[in-house]
């Protein structure tokens, strides 16, 4: 089973493989044969085929350009594994979904969760490479180790299983979810097929003369600067007026300089109409993402005052600010408490988050949160599913890494500090 999002999608570790190879399709055999390609040192990938076997592998998530798993070593250590694998364009996709639109069994293919040789000949003849190749499968490990390593290993033989299955899989690999490609290729399938080509629509000509003194002709696109403009100096022999800071507000110049930048540059890129809108801040969320850009102790002191907040305090939602904007800044201050279906489904995720009997003991530290027994660590669930760790330090809980959908690679981001303790 998985959980699916957007375009994520999490598999509960699976049991061990003995006496069984991992795949049994072409392209999940394809997939092992990049692998063992790529690998420079076969001895790292028989101990990775060795900790699949043992089910060492825990959840492993599956997104676009990227696989995760945190796998057990056999001395008992754990290890984050990634595996990264390139994403195809816009161009590649537009040429793939007029390929496969044109041929209804390579539609029919896919709906039975097959991956049929000549769809994948089809693909790569409209140049579009969808198995990978030799040095395709970038390795990525806690362990720092340069090539593939037993982890990343044991990750790519836990997800030939996960092909042989499915191989949708590979296709978000590659960039594309299940559902919005399957919308897609419905739509240009239903699309009808003209004889000739497709005269546009327009307006009456009496109707087009008659408006040519009315709508003026567009404006050309703005040009994105290079860089945000430099905000004026008010450092001036002129005395400001009382309670006005002239650092204070070259600070805001700046910042509002940079944001409009941000915001031209998104305008002028591809499919900036499909982006979701910016959801607005808060003025207090507002004042900690002023405080993550200062680097002026005089003016985040009075950003803390403005804020309500210690310094220290300040710091600390700052650091949230830094690892996730507002989702992680509502993770430190918000305590809420599942419904009941989403609590379940916590739940289960952590349970299935590690291998069988690794674990660690968990208690309920009221509503979203769960503390590590025995260690200064502690897992907060967010409301869109992700996990966050913290770190208990000096007596309070602090931010210690990046969300995960899946909580043992959360806690396998933080830092090897701390000690033991509540």
């Amino acid at each position: 089973m998985s959980d699916t999002y957007e375009n994520e999608r999490t598999f509960e570790p699976l049991p061990p493989a003995h006496g069984r190879g991992f795949a049994t399709s072409w392209w999940g055999l394809a997939w092992l044969k990049a692998l063992e390609d790529t690998a420079l040192d076969g001895q790292q990938l028989k101990q990775g085929r060795r900790l699949a076997r043992e089910g060492a592998v825990g959840a492993v998530t599956v997104r676009p350009g990227r696989i995760t798993a945190v796998v057990r070593d056999r001395d008992g250590s754990h290890h984050r594994g990634d595996v990264l694998l390139q994403e195809l364009d816009e161009d590649d996709w537009d040429r793939f979904l007029t390929m496969a639109a044109e041929r209804a069994g390579h539609i029919a293919a896919l709906l039975d969760r097959e991956m049929p040789p000549h769809l994948v000949e089809d693909a790569t003849s409209a140049g579009v490479e969808l198995l990978p190749a030799i040095g395709d499968l970038e390795p990525r490990c806690t362990c720092e180790a340069w090539d593939h390593c037993p982890h990343t290993a044991a990750l790519c033989y836990q997800v030939a299983r996960l092909l042989d299955q499915d191989p949708f899989v590979l296709l978000l690999m590659r960039g594309r979810a299940e559902r919005p490609l399957l919308d897609a290729l419905q739509e240009r399938s239903a699309a009808p097929v003209a004889d000739g080509p497709a005269i546009p629509q327009g307006v009456p000509a009496e109707e087009a003369f008659a408006a040519r003194d009315i709508v003026p002709p567009l404006p050309d696109l703005p040009r994105l600067p290079p860089e945000p403009g430099e905000p004026p100096h008010l450092d001036t022999e002129t005395a400001p007026e009382a309670g006005v800071d002239p650092a204070a507000l070259e600070f805001l110049a700046a910042d509002a300089a940079a944001r409009a930048h941000r915001m031209l540059a998104e305008a002028l890129a591809n499919g900036h109409e499909l982006q979701a809108p910016e959801v607005e801040l808060t003025e207090d969320q507002d004042t900690v993402r002023l405080a993550a850009g200062c680097h002026e102790s005089r003016i985040s002191a009075r950003l803390a005052t403005a804020s309500g907040r210690r310094p220290a305090d300040l710091a600390t939602a700052v650091r949230a600010w830094r690892l996730g904007g507002t989702a992680s800044l509502q993770a430190l201050e918000e305590e809420w408490t599942p419904d009941a279906e989403a609590l379940a489904r916590a739940v289960a995720g952590l349970d299935r988050a590690w291998p069988e009997g690794e674990r660690p003991t968990l208690r309920t530290a009221g509503g979203n949160r769960w503390t590590v027994t025995g260690q200064d660590a502690q897992l907060r669930l967010g409301r869109d599913g992700r996990w966050w760790p913290y770190r208990k330090e000096r007596g309070r809980w602090t931010p210690a890494g990046p969300a995960d959908r899946d909580p043992a690679a959360a806690l396998e981001t933080m830092p090897a500090e701390g000690g033991t303790g509540g």
